[in-house]
């Protein structure tokens, strides 16, 4: 069983050797870390989701606070036939104050329930981070694909018009078939065609990656021409999810969303204990009495609470409707477990199938290719090899090269998924 020390030490390897792979990136291209932090420094949707966290943050002191206190001002039992202020002995004009206070608990429970889901949004916004890092990952990584495979289609275009040579060079000393050049011809022609495919998908990818770092539009995306990352050898997915289960912000946030609905459900179960309003007046008032002392003022002073009269269709269905909400988000958190549990075994799945099969594209099938597409163009010029055989071969070279380069890219895309499943976010690429 591996500490959390161990599983932070495999991530501090992906960061070492990504910066050991981009030494050798070229001026004024655009590497992976590069791309995500712009990404994560400029990219609107995630901007939306700090702010709206950071509006969160500055909830719970309001709702934890007592309501205002009201002040009022009253002219009490004027005479309607004078408005004189001595002529009745009940007239005064009035100065009050009441204060409404929750009954014990109430404005901790709801401040604790906001304090909570202030938290679950700061949760929000680191997971936002961790999705944006890996989307800005597979788009690169993608690129960098293209790139590749576009690369070695126009590797292949020369290779065809060097065949394409031979044929006419024979076929002009009569030892070679018309056919031939024919054929030549439409395979390099079919080349074109794939490059053209290849640079449309190229320019909507680059689009993408421009959109998610915030820049959309910007000048051309070029990426490094450096030589292909090292894949390595990944530990089991118990491994990982431990690491998930420890610093995933879903199940963080989850895990508040939950706290908050407890909360809630017992600030529900106080909803039949009253709210107090305390009250206080100072009525002024002028003239004298019938004995020529002067009035004395007034002083009123009271309480006044709501009656929970209607518990069973009120007080009682709140109970239910928080009880029922609390299921929700247990239900939320264990689907979440779930969740990231697939999401780990599947991009270590994907790594591990991308991984083997460049491995064995790189070191077993395009050697030998190559070496029977070098054998067979020396036949074809002595007249052993007909021209569709060395031509086919020549296609399926291409093809492998290309399936190394995608498998490669699908292997890096599954360690972004990876990163970003167990929560790690590596901003030093």
């Amino acid at each position: 069983m591996f500490s959390f020390p161990q599983r932070r030490a495999r991530v501090a390897l992906f960061l070492v050797c990504g910066l050991i792979w981009q030494s050798g990136q070229a001026a004024g291209t655009l590497s992976i870390g590069q791309a995500v932090s712009l990404a994560l420094q400029d990219n609107p949707g995630l901007a939306e989701v700090q702010a709206r966290a950071e509006a969160a943050a500055h909830r719970p002191s309001q709702v934890g606070a007592l309501p205002d206190p009201v002040l009022s001002l009253n002219a009490a039992n004027l005479p309607l036939d004078s408005f004189d202020l001595t002529q009745e002995p009940m007239t005064q004009f009035q100065v009050g104050i009441s204060q409404k206070l929750p009954w014990p608990g109430k404005l901790e429970l709801r401040a604790e329930a906001t304090r909570l889901m202030a938290l679950g949004k700061q949760d929000a916004t680191r997971e936002a981070r961790l999705m944006l890092a890996r989307d800005v990952r597979r788009s690169w990584w993608n690129l960098f694909y293209l790139d590749r495979a576009l690369a070695t289609v126009e590797d292949n275009q020369s290779r065809l018009r060097s065949f394409v040579q031979v044929v006419q060079a024979k076929y002009r000393v009569g030892e070679g078939l018309q056919q031939d050049v024919l054929l030549a011809q439409v395979e390099l022609s079919g080349q074109l065609e794939r490059a053209v495919r290849l640079r449309g998908m190229r320019r909507s990818e680059a689009a993408r990656l421009q959109a998610l770092m915030g820049h959309p539009g910007d000048s051309l995306v070029e990426l490094p021409a450096v030589d292909p990352p090292e894949l390595l050898n990944l530990e089991g997915a118990e491994v990982w999810l431990q690491q998930a289960l420890a610093e995933r912000p879903l199940l963080s946030m989850k895990q508040h969303t939950l706290d908050a609905s407890n909360r809630r459900l017992e600030l529900a179960r106080k909803g039949i204990y009253p709210d107090f309003t305390l009250k206080g007046a100072y009525g002024l008032r002028g003239g004298n009495n019938p004995d020529g002392s002067s009035r004395s003022d007034f002083l009123s002073i009271g309480v006044s609470l709501n009656l929970p009269i209607f518990q069973g269709s009120k007080q009682d269905r709140e109970v239910d409707q928080r009880t029922s909400e609390r299921m929700e988000a247990r239900y939320a958190l264990d689907d979440a477990r779930r969740t990231i549990r697939e999401q780990v075994e599947r991009a270590l799945a994907d790594y591990e199938q991308g991984r083997e099969q460049a491995r064995l594209l790189l070191n077993g099938i395009i050697p030998q290719t190559e070496q029977t597409v070098a054998s067979m163009l020396a036949g074809y010029q002595v007249d052993k090899v007909d021209f569709l055989t060395l031509v086919r071969t020549q296609i399926k070279l291409n093809n492998f090269r290309i399936a190394y380069w995608k498998a490669l890219s699908q292997a890096k895309q599954a360690e972004a998924r990876l990163l970003a499943a167990v929560g790690g976010e590596n901003n030093h690429e």
